[in-house]
Formats: structure tokens, C-alpha cells, sequence
């Protein structure tokens, strides 16, 4: 199961932004500090955090936190 509040927190810090901030429609578009560089960081981040893996193919196109989160959700219960 994902705890979105961890979730967040990851995101939030890698991006220096308040996870107060993030919602669905957070994006590379919407967040500023959100470039290339920092998307990955952030995937290094998740995949440390939470225990994953995010496949090459994928790490790329996760510019969203509604992305993000739903393939995060995919690969821990995957995982169980």
C-alpha cells in the first residue's frame, strides 16, 4: 500500500517545495524547480524510499504526480 503523505514528503524534498503543495495536478509544468536534473534525483529518491525499482522506460514519463503515484502503487503491489 502507498502512504501518499510519504510520498509527498519524497517528492516535496527532492523539489524544495511544501508537500502542502502537491496534488494531482502537480507537474513538471506547474513546479518550477522540476527540471531534468531534479526528476532524477527524484526517481533515484522513490526508488530508495519506498524499496523499488522504476523500469528505464518508465522513469522518464513519470512528469506528474498523479503518474508518479500510480506507478508507485503498481510497483509495490507488485512487490507483495
Amino acid at each position: 500500500m502507498l502512504d501518499e503523505t510519504k510520498l509527498k514528503s519524497v517528492i516535496a524534498t527532492v523539489l524544495e517545495i511544501d508537500p502542502a503543495d502537491i496534488d494531482d495536478d502537480s507537474s513538471m509544468d506547474t513546479i518550477e524547480k522540476w527540471d531534468s536534473i531534479k526528476h532524477m534525483d527524484l526517481i533515484l529518491s522513490l526508488e530508495e524510499e519506498f524499496g523499488v525499482s522504476v523500469p528505464d522506460e518508465e522513469a522518464g514519463e513519470l512528469t506528474s504526480y498523479a503518474l508518479i503515484k500510480l506507478v508507485m502503487k503498481e510497483l509495490l503491489e507488485g512487490r507483495a
